[in-house]
């Protein structure tokens, strides 16, 4: 077939193929070759910040093991706030025991005792307790400073007091939902 064309036609159909395969090299070589460089080039700064910032994080690697260490060791001393009891059961049964105690330290008298149900709030296990006691006001302000200076961490979620004999207003009744911590890891063990 190629025999057939005059010599013109043949140079014609050569250059044609030529130019074909410089197109096919062009467009499936060097072209996508360009498109990785002019990429990798974009991306030469963002890469340089990158490198940067890690620098940094590895010079500053004893700074942030020192202030990781002063984290764990606060988390420790704060987790000793926790009730120690591994089953919200127990752990009320504490808290009530912690209050009772507070309560005869504050000269109040314990009316009733409450235990609610516990409230789970992520990590945290909350108990929570109602608990109704009596005496005259200056008892229970001492009794609330007890309870927030307890070794424990004690929240108190709801406090209602009220005038025990309206016609002699000298002693109160005083009802407090309190509440203490477990680490609800420590309830399913």
């Amino acid at each position: 077939m190629i025999g057939n064309l005059s010599r013109r036609e043949r140079t014609l159909v050569g250059a044609a193929v030529g130019i074909a395969v410089i197109v096919l090299v062009w467009e499936g070589m060097v072209q996508p070759i360009r498109d990785r460089n002019r990429t990798a080039g974009e991306l030469v700064p963002v890469r340089e910040q990158v490198l940067t910032r890690r620098q940094d994080l590895v010079g500053r690697k004893a700074a942030i093991t020192a202030e990781l260490e002063a984290t764990n060791q606060r988390l420790e001393s704060l987790s000793e706030r926790f009730l120690a009891a591994g089953t919200p059961a127990v752990a009320a049964s504490e808290l009530q025991k912690l209050l009772k105690g507070m309560a005869a330290e504050a000269s109040t008298e314990v009316r009733s005792e409450r235990i609610l149900p516990p409230v789970e709030r992520g990590d945290l296990l909350e108990i929570p307790i109602e608990i109704a006691v009596s005496g005259e006001i200056r008892q229970l302000l001492d009794l609330l400073a007890r309870l927030e200076r307890a070794p424990k961490l004690l929240a108190v979620q709801d406090l209602k007091v009220r005038v025990v004999n309206i016609t002699q207003p000298k002693e109160l009744l005083a009802t407090l939902t309190l509440s203490g911590f477990i680490l609800s890891g420590k309830t399913r063990t």
